[in-house]
C-alpha cells in the first residue's frame, strides 16, 4: 500500500521552528497509530526531525514529550484496544506511557540533512525563501535513490517554480498548514499538473487521517490565504496612512484596529494579526508575491520603515507576543508605536479621543465571541451590515469600506483562478483565520 509505504521513511525540514514542530508532532502519532495496527505489526518507521540548531532539536524532543502525553490521555480508553495484546499493560498509565514512547521511538532529531537521503516522504517547513528551499530540495533529490515526494509548507512561494528550478519532475507540491499545525484544522493543498496522481491521493490520505480540512489552491504565488491576508493587511495599513491626514499616525492605527476588531467582529484587529504573524515575514511575503502581480503594487513603505527600524512583531520562543505595530501586555494590545520617536505611546492617552471620532459600534454588531457560537448567523450579520451602511459614525463607515473590499478581494482570487470558487476562499477565511463569515456574501 503507497500510504503506509511512504510513512516509513520520513523526514522534515525545519522540524525545531514554530510549523516544523507541529509537522513533525502530527506526523509521528500519525506513524505510531499505522505502525500499531496488527496488519502493520513488525514494520519499521523512522521520522528523521532535521534542523540546524541542536538548542531547538533539544527543544522539539521536550515538546513532543508533552504533547503527545495529552494527545494519550484523551484517547486512553482507545489506546486499551489498541495495546490488548500487551497483558502486562494493566492500568491506563501503563498503556499511556507505552504509547508515548512509541510515537517518541519514531522520531530522530538530527543536524544532519544526509538523514534525508534515504527518505520517501520530505515535509520541508524552512523560512519562505525559495532559494533555500530550491538548495535543499536539488540537495536531497540528487542523493536520494528513491525518488522521494516533497510536501512544501510554503505559504506563498508558487509550486511549479520550485519544481522546476530543483529539477523534481512532478514530486513536489504544497501542502500548507496554518499556524499552529497541530490545532489549525486548515490545509491548502496546491497541486502542479506534473504531479502523479497517487501523490495526491497520498495528500488526502493523509489530511483525512489528521483530521485535516483540505481547500485546494491553484498555483498562484500567495494562493488563497496570503492572496486575500496580505491584500487586507496592505489596505488596513493604507487606510491608517489616510487617516493620519486627520489626526496622529499611532491614532490611526488605533482606529483601524479597533474598527477591523469590534465593528466587523473579527478575532483580532488588522493590525494585531500583522504583529502575530511578523512585519518581516508579510514584508517578505510581499517580495515573494510582487514579481508575480504584474498590474498591481504589494508593498508598504510604512512596514519596510518599521522592519527597517527593528520593529518586527511575531513571538518570542515561549509564545508570548512581540511587540510590532503595537504594544502588548499579557497579550494584550495596551500601547501602539510613534514611528517618529520609535517609542510607543500608551492607549489609554488617547483611546477615549479616538473612541469619540469612531463613534459607537452598532448594537446589532455581535462581538466575535458571541458570533461564532451562533448558530444561525445570516439573518444578524444582515441586520449588523445594515446597521453598519445606515449609521453615521465614522467607525461604521471605515468598516463598511474595510468589509467591500475584503470582499472584492476575495472575489478578484476566483476571478484569477487562484480559488476554484467563492466558497473555498470563505472556508481558508473562516476555518485558517477563524474570521465568523466569509468575505464573499451577502451581508453587504
Amino acid at each position: 500500500m503507497e500510504y503506509i509505504h511512504r510513512l516509513q521513511k520520513v523526514s522534515v525540514l525545519g522540524a525545531a521552528g514554530k510549523m516544523g514542530s507541529g509537522i513533525v508532532l502530527l506526523t509521528a502519532i500519525e506513524m505510531a497509530d499505522q505502525m500499531l495496527k496488527p496488519e502493520n505489526k513488525g514494520t519499521t518507521f523512522v521520522l528523521n526531525a532535521i534542523d540546524t540548531s541542536d538548542e531547538g532539536l533539544t527543544g522539539l524532543v521536550k515538546y513532543l514529550r508533552s504533547q503527545v502525553l495529552k494527545t494519550a490521555e484523551k484517547k486512553a480508553v482507545a489506546l486499551r484496544s489498541v495495546y490488548a495484546d500487551q497483558p502486562n499493560l494493566i492500568e491506563n498509565r501503563e498503556i499511556i506511557d507505552a504509547y508515548v514512547q512509541d510515537v517518541l521511538s519514531i522520531v530522530r532529531t538530527t543536524t544532519r540533512i544526509e538523514a534525508a537521503y534515504n527518505s520517501l516522504l520530505v515535509f520541508e517547513a524552512v523560512s519562505e525563501n525559495q532559494a533555500l528551499k530550491e538548495k535543499l530540495f536539488r540537495m536531497i533529490s540528487k542523493n536520494n535513490s528513491l525518488q522521494p515526494w516533497f510536501f512544501t509548507n510554503t505559504s506563498s512561494v508558487p509550486i511549479g517554480g520550485l519544481n522546476k528550478n530543483a529539477a523534481l519532475d512532478g514530486r513536489i507540491l504544497g501542502f500548507h498548514f496554518y499556524n499552529p499545525p497541530a490545532i489549525q484544522k486548515l490545509v491548502e493543498l496546491i497541486t502542479i499538473a506534473e504531479n502523479p496522481s497517487e501523490m495526491v491521493e497520498f495528500a488526502n490520505q493523509y489530511a483525512v487521517n489528521l483530521r485535516k480540512t483540505v481547500v485546494p489552491s491553484n498555483d498562484i504565488a500567495g494562493f488563497i490565504g496570503n492572496g486575500h491576508f496580505m491584500r487586507d493587511a496592505l489596505f488596513g495599513i493604507s487606510e491608517a496612512e489616510r487617516l493620519s491626514a486627520l489626526m496622529p499616525l499611532h491614532e490611526a492605527v488605533y482606529c483601524v484596529d479597533r474598527v477591523t476588531r469590534e465593528f466587523l467582529s473579527r478575532p483580532m484587529g488588522i493590525f494585531q494579526l500583522v504583529d502575530y504573524v511578523g512585519l518581516d515575514v508579510i514584508q517578505f511575503i510581499l517580495r515573494v508575491m510582487q514579481p508575480h502581480m504584474h498590474s498591481e503594487k504589494l508593498h508598504s513603505s510604512l512596514l519596510d520603515e518599521l522592519v527597517l527600524s527593528g520593529v518586527k512583531g511575531g513571538q518570542f520562543s515561549d509564545g508570548s507576543q512581540k511587540n510590532g505595530f503595537l504594544k502588548y501586555e499579557k497579550g494584550k494590545p495596551v500601547g501602539v508605536i510613534d514611528k517618529p520617536s520609535g517609542s510607543y505611546i500608551e492607549v489609554s492617552a488617547f483611546c477615549e479621543k479616538a473612541n469619540t471620532w469612531l463613534g459607537d459600534v452598532p448594537a446589532e454588531v455581535l462581538p466575535w465571541k458571541v458570533l461564532v457560537k451562533v448558530r444561525e448567523k445570516d439573518a444578524i450579520l444582515k441586520s449588523a451590515f445594515k446597521a453598519l451602511h445606515e449609521a453615521e459614525a465614522e467607525g461604521a463607515s471605515l468598516a463598511v469600506a474595510y468589509a467591500l473590499n475584503s470582499r472584492e478581494t476575495a472575489r478578484k482570487l476566483v476571478a484569477d483562478g487562484v480559488a476554484h470558487n467563492p466558497n473555498d476562499v470563505n472556508k481558508v477565511l473562516l476555518t485558517g483565520f477563524f474570521h465568523a463569515y466569509g468575505p464573499i456574501n451577502d451581508y453587504l
